[in-house]
């Protein structure tokens, strides 16, 4: 979902319904980014308008140039042997609907164009919203180009979606703070408003009815650039004024907790990334996927499997990675993955509140052994091993019989 989401700068506001007038404010629009930010524009932005099946083919296009099918494979199958998806669920397809059914503007950051759907709806000030908040995009660009700062670091999952957080949170600070300036006020954003527009799209269900029919983990990725994103920015332009604008493309943040914790990033408080835990008969197997887990990540599977209270405990990890392999000749799939925590005591809450987690993904759940620091057993993927070391949780699960045991195997 994360390397899928990497291409996309969308508005999710409403159509555009009289586009010669609203292109017509793009100058005034401009004029007050640039007051804002102190940033100007160094050039026009192109723009145009774009219909629904157009909107449709451009982002199947964007996924075929951008996602090889081996990684959608990769992340979808990721996200099944985690739990976060149901074993039936169609990624590309979901994405897909999702992003048709969410989009009322976008910036295409390769073409340097903003593009508005043209639906034919009722008036509004939406679609004004929807074009500050590309033109936001473009200013960005401009400065510190997009392209690069998507590209760098993809292959941490957690950094890229920090990254899209950085993006989307900027844009939606900015229009909110335009519309503010626009009516008199000054230009940021008030306490009222700001709670307002976190809370916007998930308090709209029959707005987004694909968005809110989605698993829990697709729902919360889509929405957290936005919601946490705009809260991270405000965190920073508090503290920073005009040069929050600036600083978080010039230091990008590195994980998902340093945008739910703007303090974390302020520190400079980098995640500590443990590494996987060794498959036994290594040769065997082929690497699909590997990458890191960050606080979102944990935050949205404790709640969805050991219950709302416990998401809380996602703000103790430190530091996650995984890695999905393929038997060369079985087939099968085996995921590795550790985290490490702040303290050994958050280790063995996390290690506790995980037994729920297993009990909750598979059908199957068979406990073979189990101590205070280790946990093994049968479910729906094969075996599975789950161990404490000091403040690391290591996790294989998917192996086949005893061969799967690291201090049998010697590993």
């Amino acid at each position: 979902m994360k390397r899928l989401l990497a291409g996309f700068l969308f508005a999710t506001l409403a159509t555009a319904t009289d586009p010669v007038a609203l292109f017509s404010q793009i100058g005034v629009m401009e004029k007050g980014l640039a007051e804002i930010t102190g940033l100007r524009f160094t050039r026009p932005v192109p723009y145009a308008l774009i219909n629904k099946d157009q909107l449709r083919r451009y982002i199947e296009d964007k996924v075929k140039e951008t996602v090889k099918p081996a990684d959608l494979r990769g992340e979808e199958l990721t996200l099944k042997l985690l739990g976060l998806v149901p074993q039936d669920f169609d990624l590309r397809k979901n994405t897909l609907d999702l992003l048709t059914e969410q989009a009322a503007a976008f910036y295409d950051y390769n073409k340097k164009k903003l593009f508005v759907l043209d639906d034919n709806g009722g008036p509004g000030a939406d679609q004004e919203l929807a074009l500050v908040h590309e033109l936001a995009h473009a200013l960005a660009d401009q400065h510190f180009p997009l392209a690069k700062y998507v590209s760098s670091n993809l292959r941490s999952d957690d950094a890229a979606t920090a990254r899209q957080a950085v993006m989307e949170g900027q844009a939606s600070w900015l229009m909110t703070a335009y519309i503010a300036r626009k009516s008199g006020a000054p230009a940021e954003v008030p306490d009222a408003i700001l709670d307002l527009m976190a809370h916007a799209v998930e308090n709209t269900p029959e707005q987004f009815p694909v968005l809110f029919q989605s698993p829990p983990y697709i729902r919360e990725s889509l929405v957290f650039p936005y919601s946490d994103g705009l809260l991270f920015q405000n965190a920073l332009f508090k503290k920073l004024g005009r040069q929050a604008f600036s600083e978080v493309f010039l230091h990008p943040p590195v994980s998902t907790q340093q945008i739910i914790h703007p303090d974390a990033y302020l520190a400079r408080s980098a995640p500590r990334t443990p590494r996987p835990p060794p498959v036994p008969a290594a040769r065997e197997f082929r690497t699909l996927m590997e990458g890191t887990l960050g606080e979102l990540d944990y935050r949205i599977l404790l709640a969805q499997y050991a219950g709302k209270e416990t998401e809380a405990l996602a703000s103790h990890l430190v530091g996650s990675s995984y890695q999905v392999f393929e038997h060369k000749r079985g087939g099968h799939p085996v995921l590795s993955f550790a985290s490490t925590w702040d303290t050994p005591e958050s280790a063995a809450k996390y290690f506790d509140q995980y037994l729920r987690v297993l009990r909750g993904k598979w059908k199957k759940f068979e406990i073979e052994s189990q101590t205070s620091t280790r946990l093994e057993g049968r479910g729906d993927t094969g075996s599975f091993q789950v161990w404490i070391e000091g403040a690391t949780v290591n996790h294989l699960e998917g192996l086949a019989g005893d061969s799967g045991n690291p201090s049998r195997s010697g590993l």
